[in-house]
């Protein structure tokens, strides 16, 4: 009985560290953490399968799973001046949902009146509801890659590369 369910956990562990979606490696972290648990019931040490459940399965995971849905966010800037098009926002967020994004739009005053280091946690910037800035190369050819570039294109949409937010004050 020891034996298969030993080898399930490199087998598990080998599909934990080939998965890309944050979302899969979260549930195969948790099965491993299970599987690791039971090898520890099997091996008679019942104190430590105890704690591998409830901190290496449980409290691991849910940590994981907080940090992982508030980081998937990808934070836009946009100007005060130019409010955003309803058809605009939801074209971005439907696009952003097959990369697993959520899309927050960070509406910020006009250039040379931003607080020093207010966009520093901003991943680009949205310009007129159609030009997308992003500030990440890999970022932006990965939602390149997806569907919703195409649609975003037939609409009149643009995305390209940005070095610094255009709201930042020139050092």
């Amino acid at each position: 009985m020891l034996l298969p369910v030993t080898a399930l956990l490199p087998l598990t562990a080998m599909m934990l560290v080939s998965r890309a979606d944050p979302y899969q490696v979260l549930i195969l972290r948790g099965v491993l953490g299970v599987v690791a648990a039971l090898v520890y019931v099997l091996l008679g040490a019942a104190d430590v399968a105890l704690t591998e459940a409830m901190v290496g399965t449980l409290l691991s995971t849910t940590l994981y799973a907080v940090a992982l849905r508030s980081s998937m966010v990808l934070r836009l800037a946009v100007p005060t001046d130019e409010p955003v098009e309803d058809a605009a926002a939801e074209l971005l967020a439907s696009w952003l949902k097959q990369a697993r994004l959520r899309l927050q739009l960070v509406p910020l005053a006009a250039k040379g009146t931003s607080k020093p280091g207010m966009a520093g946690d901003l991943h680009g910037e949205l310009i007129g509801s159609r030009r997308l800035r992003l500030r990440n190369d890999q970022l932006r050819q990965q939602l390149l890659a997806l569907e919703g570039a195409s649609r975003w294109k037939h609409w009149g949409g643009e995305i390209g590369p940005i070095d610094a937010l255009s709201n930042e004050t020139d050092p």
